[in-house]
This record gives C-alpha cells, sequence and structure tokens, in this order.
C-alpha cells in the first residue's frame, strides 16, 4: 500500500506529518511525506521556528514524484493542517492528478479547523476553505466534534444531532466520516465517543476519558483509520482498530508523563494494541 500524505511537519515532537507517517509504516505502508509546514516544534509552546511552504512548493515536489512513473500506485491521498488556502487548491490539484493516474485512490482529509474549548485556530480563510472545497472533494474525513459542527453548520448537543449533522456532511460529498472527541450528552463524563459513519451504518465506541490534552493525537487517529479502511473498506472495522490504537498510544502517553505523544516508544500499540473496545452500531 502507498499513501501520499501532506500536512505539517515538525522537526521535535509529533504533529502533522511527524505524527502521521510512522504509525503508517509500522503498519507496512509505504508513505511518500510532503510537508506544508515545517517548524521547529509545534505552535503550543508558544514559540518556534520554521517556515510556511507555498502552493508551488508543494506542486513541484508533487512533480518530481510524478517523473518517477509512480502515481499510479499511489492508494491514497491523506491531507491534515493546511497553512494556507493556496496550499489546499495545490493540495485538491494533488488529489486530482492521483485519482487521474490511479482511479481507484482514496482521498482522505482531516478537516483541521479548530477544536472544543480553542475555537478556531487556523489562518482565515481556511475554514471555509475546508468546508467549500476540501471536504466536498474528499472520500473520507475525520473531525473532531468541534469540526463536524462547523461544517454541518450547527451545534450538536446529542448523539442524534451529531448523526443529523453527520448525514448532512455526507451528503456533500464524503462516502465515510469519523468523528473524534465527541461529547454528547449521552457520553459518560468518564468517557469519550468516536463515531464512524459509511454506507453500512453508524458505528460508535466509546473509551475511557483520560486526563492528557496532547497535540498530534488527531493525525495519529486520521492516519491509523486511513489505512485500516483502505485495508478492509470498512469503517467499523477502521474504527474498531484506530480507537484501540490511539486510545493505547494516549494512555501510555499519560502513564509516562510526557507533553509529547509517545509515537515511538508505544509502536506496538499501532500493530497489537493492548486495550480493545466494543464498536456499537447506534
Amino acid at each position: 500500500m502507498h499513501v501520499l500524505s501532506i500536512q505539517s511537519h515538525v522537526a521535535y515532537g509529533h504533529v502533522g506529518n511527524a505524527s502521521a507517517v510512522f504509525p503508517m509504516q509500522r503498519l507496512g505502508v509505504e508513505v511518500w511525506p510532503i510537508h506544508t509546514v515545517q517548524f521547529s516544534n509545534h505552535t503550543g509552546y508558544g514559540a518556534w521556528k520554521g517556515r510556511v511552504f507555498d502552493a508551488p512548493s508543494i506542486e513541484e515536489l508533487v512533480d518530481g514524484i510524478a517523473d518517477r512513473g509512480v502515481l499510479p500506485k499511489c492508494d491514497g491521498v491523506l491531507s491534515g493542517y493546511m497553512g494556507s488556502a493556496d496550499i489546499g487548491g495545490a493540495i485538491l490539484g494533488t488529489v486530482r492528478r492521483v485519482k487521474e493516474a490511479n482511479t481507484k485512490a482514496v482521498y482522505c482529509c482531516d478537516p483541521v479547523i479548530g477544536d472544543v474549548g480553542r475555537g478556531i485556530f487556523v489562518r482565515p480563510g481556511i475554514p471555509e476553505f475546508m468546508r467549500d472545497q476540501a471536504v466536498p472533494a474528499a472520500d473520507v474525513i475525520t473531525p473532531n466534534h468541534f469540526e463536524l459542527d462547523y461544517l454541518a453548520g450547527r451545534e450538536t448537543k446529542t448523539l442524534a444531532e451529531a448523526k443529523a449533522a453527520v448525514r448532512a456532511v455526507h451528503a456533500t460529498g464524503p462516502r465515510v466520516v469519523l468523528v473524534t472527541s465527541l461529547q454528547t450528552e449521552e457520553t459518560p463524563a468518564d468517557a469519550i465517543d468516536v463515531l464512524a459513519s459509511d454506507a453500512e451504518g453508524f458505528y460508535r465506541v466509546r473509551t475511557p476519558r483520560l486526563s492528557i490534552g496532547v497535540s498530534g493525537s488527531g493525525d495519529a487517529v486520521a492516519a491509523l483509520f486511513f489505512v485500516h479502511y483502505l485495508d478492509t473498506r470498512s469503517a467499523a472495522h477502521a474504527l474498531d482498530r484506530a480507537a484501540a490504537s490511539i486510545y493505547g498510544l494516549l494512555k501510555r502517553t499519560e502513564e509516562a508523563g510526557s507533553r509529547e505523544i509517545l509515537t515511538v516508544a508505544a509502536q506496538d500499540e499501532f500493530v497489537t494494541p493492548t486495550h480493545r473496545f466494543p464498536v456499537e452500531k447506534v
């Protein structure tokens, strides 16, 4: 399996491609990473060095990959944080090129916009680009609860409302939706839900709530879900594996008291998760 992953990257720590690439590789996937930004560390530290790349730099790298004659081997494109709307345009152009080369290729968009408690944290224009262009072009999307509400244009407090919002997003284009960090009125205070939806229906996994909130976990779960979906074409199966792996990764990170997720130290969680949770059809 070959995946082209276009998102941010940090030299220290694990967010963006630094969080997504290794889990996919650990699962046996050949990953072709292209960075939309390269920073010394994630911006949550309050200070960082590095730069945001422009659209031509993304397109130049894709041209170089295409020159190798390998785009027909690309099974999927994964995108995450986009530093600007013009980079988003370059990513969607890349998706079109890949799908022209391989009609079976799948595009997974992690629509990074914001989060509960923080609100929108990306640059102006990015939320609208995600909603109006990137998400409609995607086959698979992996929003968190805040991003689902933004994309659907409504606030969701119950499971029924969340499902209705997912249906509204499905209607714009994506065949598969994974909602992470879902907290509804039905979710116990000591738990967190993950909801997946495809043509077969809605599926939920409920895991214990952990006390940490580390950057990069959304990037990792999007990559894990996408790879398992590519392998099985089943949202339920991909949810089962991805939820188990991300819980194990975060649990071990919490136990270590680490500010950065233990992507390397806890790598066995990607292949043989320590914890498994029931997948409920809801």
